[in-house]
């Protein structure tokens, strides 16, 4: 029974919402910052990088303190105002491609992520969920929600879509050219049809945020026990979220470039692998994979094809079945020598959306030697994964829709 509250966001008003929404702050380089911070004064990121205002690194408890004073300026100067009344939020993204994303934007519960009722299929580094855990109880807020995805329920499907057939509260368009729409929905009878609904929903799965649900989770234990008249009601018992339905979450590969090939020549490495692969050259032309366990390779100007040797490969289970892991325990550990992938410098990834000329031009350019492509992992392999408390390699998956930051925030 998964618990999804609707709660009383703070939000921008509807005149600077294009302004303030931001995506993640890692994604920007450091020249687009400088240029949407000196030109923007409304943009989310002065709220996250409150040092740009004396122009100098600021990091810490200093940055937290900080964060949090300018988000409070942003309040004080009506930037930001908050509904009178718990809401959910319906919120559909358009991308480039005319691909649509619709879904709930609402507070899930850090108890249903104690429970394994929201279950994850990434594994976290117990480091960043503190630190993280440390920045949301100094700043005292949520900007971008964690993604969650839930099986297809006609109900909340009708709800959602009866609600976009008003005008939308926001409607915005982004410099990639995403539309972003936001309706709140408010309407007492509603919003108990969706809250009954969800309580119906035996597992929700986490599609992109874990480290965020973590850090969540870390915070509402450590503010329970500050609290000794804890109820389980405050809001630091929830985290914001964004739920979307599985059929409408779209899953992208990361496909793998490594810098060497370990010390050996070409053809000692293309006969290591015809240990375990049956190899095809493809030449020049760009060559994708075309089904699971099978792989494409881009070495010396050529393309070839690699299909396992599944006779000399164990399925035992749902993670030795992911094709990351296959390529991992196959050549990347075995032949290539790269056993930690998520700190090896040798090894780098490309999304599935850059496609494999990304992967060409880096290695034709010198900056790699090698480099595989894979199909995507399905929503299938996910919950599987997730459902049998295995988590799946880093980089094993590049999910839609990414939300900006600061288009709904949510205090506790």
């Amino acid at each position: 029974m998964a618990k999804i509250i609707p709660f009383k966001a703070v939000r921008p008003t509807r005149d600077k919402v294009s302004l303030v929404a931001a995506r993640s702050y890692q994604t920007y380089t450091l020249a687009e910052r400088e240029s949407r911070m000196g030109y923007n004064p409304f943009s989310f990121l002065h709220i996250i990088n409150p040092g740009y205002k004396y122009q100098k690194e600021i990091s810490g408890k200093e940055r937290y303190a900080l964060v949090r004073n300018r988000y409070l300026e942003f309040k004080e100067d009506a930037i930001f105002i908050q509904d009178k009344k718990p809401s959910y939020y319906v919120y559909k993204i358009v991308n480039r491609e005319g691909i649509t994303f619709s879904g709930i934007v609402a507070a899930a519960s850090s108890g249903d992520y104690e429970k394994d009722i929201i279950k994850k299929h990434e594994d976290t580094i117990e480091y960043r969920e503190h630190v993280f855990k440390d920045y949301l109880k100094a700043v005292g807020f949520n900007a971008e929600p964690v993604l969650l995805t839930y099986p297809d329920n006609t109900i909340i499907a009708d709800i959602i879509s009866n609600v976009q057939k008003d005008r939308a509260e926001f409607e915005f368009t982004t410099t990639y050219r995403d539309t972003h729409y936001l309706w709140k929905l408010d309407d007492p009878k509603l919003m108990d049809r969706i809250c009954n609904e969800f309580e119906k929903i035996d597992t929700i799965y986490i599609a992109d945020g874990h480290h965020r649900s973590a850090s969540s989770y870390l915070l509402a234990k450590d503010l329970k026990s500050e609290n000794k008249t804890h109820t389980g009601k405050e809001p630091y018992n929830f985290f914001m979220s964004y739920l979307i339905p599985e059929s409408n979450l779209r899953i992208h590969e990361f496909n793998r470039l490594v810098k060497d090939l370990n010390g050996l020549t070409k053809e000692a490495f293309l006969i290591q692998l015809d240990m375990v692969y049956r190899i095809e050259n493809k030449g020049s032309e760009l060559y994708k994979p075309s089904g699971k366990h099978h792989f494409s390779m881009y070495l010396d100007g050529e393309f070839y094809s690699l299909y396992l040797r599944k006779n000399n490969y164990e399925f035992s289970n749902a993670l030795e079945a992911l094709d990351t892991h296959i390529l991992y325990k196959t050549i990347l550990d075995p032949i290539l020598g790269i056993s930690d992938v998520r700190n090896d410098t040798r090894i780098d990834y490309s999304y599935g959306k850059n496609d494999l000329v990304t992967i060409k031009s880096k290695i034709d350019r010198g900056e790699f030697k090698v480099g595989f492509g894979l199909v995507p992992i399905t929503v299938e392999e996910m919950k599987a994964i997730a459902n049998a408390g295995l988590t799946m390699p880093p980089k094993s998956t590049f999910i839609e829709p990414k939300l900006r930051s600061g288009v709904t925030i949510y205090e506790f």
